[in-house]
């Protein structure tokens, strides 16, 4: 694939994100005739399933972190084959309306920095692959150093062969919790726990969308195999309610959840370690389509998500939208649906086939949404002194208070009496559980309105205060 940066001119099609959904589309668009721009923040494509090392190497010898690399492989061929043009470590900042198309404003470097150099690309039509983040709930002790997102752990892994623990404890729910314990394990920690929340035994209910879906199912019995080798206990209905420790973590309470997702009294025990490493699954990365004005639902996993109809296309004309910003489900269903929206961005006919190999992968998707839903009791039992929002120090009782004291309805009026949202990540850790919280308090499900509050960002990276008042060079 050409590495080039970018320069004046036009292109059909950019498609932001370079992850599995960013480079199928980026390789259906070019094959179908169109000029295409993949832009991404990372020295290389990839995204965070195919995290790439410092330097270029084949990560298949790295601990078996990375899957589907021949898939990884095939597509940038692809791409490359077709003729189009990765801009590698750009930052998109904002997307801006420009005549008959868009203006896509970034900073380029190895990080969105004060000394990250300004440019802009233009383009007819987007394509929308901005991938998702760890979606991570509030428990005692979980500001402890220690304590990390699963994602961060296997990133740390994946990019540097970095052990961010000896002693692992591996926690949450859905069936990531197995790929990031076993690649700590062959990295030579000791993994004692898998506590898993809810139960694999679930997916008995959707035995159509389970069958279709087979070699998802060879891959976790491989994972469960060589855990069961190492000796470490995969323990279903059962999930950590504390972190315990001064300075960093030493140890955990671990419980077993009833069917209702409820601790049973007297089931609590400790297990030390050094390392929790914690996921409730994933949460869409919705800067952009959020600024772009992309209509959004609420998805099987009750995250937010872009609403796209049958080749992809958002409620924004010359927009699409592809992979996880249109509900969590895998790098499979993330390719096909890259694939779909590069192919309608191009202006080129969509194969059956394609969107039949969707329908499968989304069923498969929505039934594990459905199998691991987050436990009730993270979100209805939190102590009101646990800190929901870690920037700006908002416990849990604030929101609350926000509700029952000072009359909020929704998790926007919620973020502007208490601040939650507001600091370093921008509700990146804290927005879902802010916004589910609140919605419980005010006694009805979640919504769309409460979830955008807490996702709508007018810049997507950082940006120096002289840039956003005009003292520097505009983008070239």
């Amino acid at each position: 694939m050409v590495t080039e940066p970018a320069e004046p001119g036009v292109v059909d099609v950019a498609v932001l994100g370079g992850g599995p959904a960013g480079l199928a589309a980026a390789a259906a668009a070019a094959e179908s005739g169109a000029s295409v721009l993949l832009v991404d923040g990372g020295a290389r494509p990839g995204g965070q399933y195919w995290r790439h090392g410092p330097e270029p190497t084949d990560p298949r010898s790295r601990h078996g972190l990375h899957h589907g690399w021949p898939t990884f492989q095939r597509l940038v061929r692809r791409a490359e084959s077709a003729g189009a043009t990765l801009l590698a470590r750009h930052h998109v900042q904002t997307v801006l309306a420009d005549g008959a198309g868009w203006l896509v404003d970034c900073l380029v470097g190895d990080e969105p920095s004060a000394s990250a150099v300004g440019t802009a690309i233009r383009a007819r039509r987007l394509v929308l692959a901005t991938g998702a983040y760890d979606r991570q709930l509030p428990f005692p002790g979980w500001d402890l150093p220690g304590v990390m997102a699963g994602g961060g752990v296997q990133a740390l892994l994946k990019a540097y062969g970095v052990l961010a623990g000896r002693r692992v404890v591996v926690a949450g729910t859905g069936p990531f919790l197995l790929p990031v314990a076993a690649g700590l394990a062959a990295a030579g920690a000791q993994v004692p726990l898998i506590a898993e929340a809810n139960s694999p035994l679930r997916l008995a209910y959707y035995p159509g969308a389970v069958a279709a879906s087979g070699p998802k199912l060879g891959e976790a019995l491989s994972y469960a195999v060589r855990l069961a080798r190492g000796r470490t206990a995969y323990r279903r209905r059962h999930a950590v309610i504390r972190a315990l420790g001064t300075d960093r973590l030493q140890a955990v309470e671990v419980a077993r959840l009833d069917r209702r997702g409820r601790v049973r009294p007297g089931t609590v025990r400790t297990v030390h370690c050094d390392l929790l490493a914690v996921g409730w699954g994933f949460t869409p990365q919705l800067d952009l389509a959020n600024q772009l004005g992309c209509a959004g639902t609420v998805g099987t996993d009750g995250n937010l998500v872009v609403a796209v109809d049958h080749v992809q296309a958002t409620s924004v004309p010359g927009v699409w939208a592809a992979g996880e910003v249109t509900g969590i489900g895998g790098a499979d269903l993330a390719v096909v649906e890259g694939s779909i929206a590069g192919r309608a961005a191009a202006q080129a006919p969509v194969p059956r086939s394609l969107v039949r190999r969707r329908a499968r992968l989304r069923r498969f998707a929505d039934a594990l949404n459905a199998a691991f839903p987050v436990p009730d009791f993270l979100l209805d039992d939190l102590p009101g002194e646990v800190l929901a929002c870690r920037c700006e120090e908002v416990p849990v009782r604030a929101v609350r208070e926000a509700v029952s004291e000072l009359g909020a309805t929704d998790a926007r009026t919620v973020k502007l009496l208490t601040r939650t949202g507001m600091g370093w990540c921008q509700g990146r850790m804290c927005g879902f559980a802010v916004a589910a919280v609140t919605a419980r308090a005010c006694g009805r499900p979640v919504s769309e309105a409460d979830l955008r509050a807490m996702t709508d960002r007018p810049l997507a990276v950082p940006s120096t205060l002289g840039r956003l008042r005009g003292d520097e060079p505009p983008p070239r």
